[in-house]
């Protein structure tokens, strides 16, 4: 049970509804972590709008199973089982390749980025990525310049450093508040990148 109270979709009215039928899934599915906003909508609302924003828009040019890779990895460097399993889930829907998607889980559960069956310039941003996460005023221009050289322009570097923030803002709001996998189902996501309003999860 979460640590405070949540609406659930049969309970809904008004403006929760309204977004609840937004994030939904099947059989009006909601995820728990959109959940744990439903006693302030306007939050869910814009948690919302910065997930789908960040990690799931057509404007983006980092591959989506990458970008979901480094939410794994700094859900993972914070112990946030709920963000893991849900975006591994997706992780693997993207990449269509298990035995890489298994490099990548046993990289991360070992926390070891050198063994990820990862080119070098996706290594850099996983260590990006995890200097903001464990110590954000470790992180220094020279290894935005590491990035820049290894390859990645500098949209792509801030699409790293957004989803990186974006997973941490997420994993302190499951931690925070118990939530938890029940009832969800795992490694949906609004995954229409090139309608920006389309929030249903599939």
């Amino acid at each position: 049970m979460p640590w405070i109270e949540t609406v659930p979709y049969e309970e809904s009215e008004g403006k929760l509804r309204r977004l609840y039928d937004r994030v939904k899934g099947p059989d009006n599915n909601v995820d728990n972590i959109m959940m744990m906003h439903s006693l302030r909508p306007h939050s869910m609302e814009g948690h919302m709008a910065i997930y789908k924003y960040v990690l799931h828009h057509t404007g983006n040019t980092i591959p989506k199973w990458f970008l979901e890779t480094l939410g794994v990895w700094v859900s993972s460097l914070n112990d946030c089982g709920y963000c893991v399993d849900h975006h591994f889930g997706g992780l693997c829907r993207l990449l269509q390749d298990d035995e890489k998607a298994a490099g990548l889980r046993k990289a991360i559960d070992e926390r070891n980025i050198d063994i990820a069956p990862l080119d070098a310039k996706q290594k850099l941003a996983m260590a990006y990525a995890e200097a903001l996460t464990k110590d954000p005023a470790s992180t220094t221009e020279e290894m935005v310049k590491g990035m820049r050289e290894a390859g990645f322009s500098d949209g792509e570097i801030l699409e790293v450093n957004q989803v990186s923030a974006y997973f941490n803002y997420a994993n302190r709001t499951v931690l925070g508040l118990g939530c938890s996998t029940k009832g969800d189902i795992i490694g949906l996501s609004p995954n229409n990148s090139d309608d920006p309003d389309d929030w249903s999860h599939t």
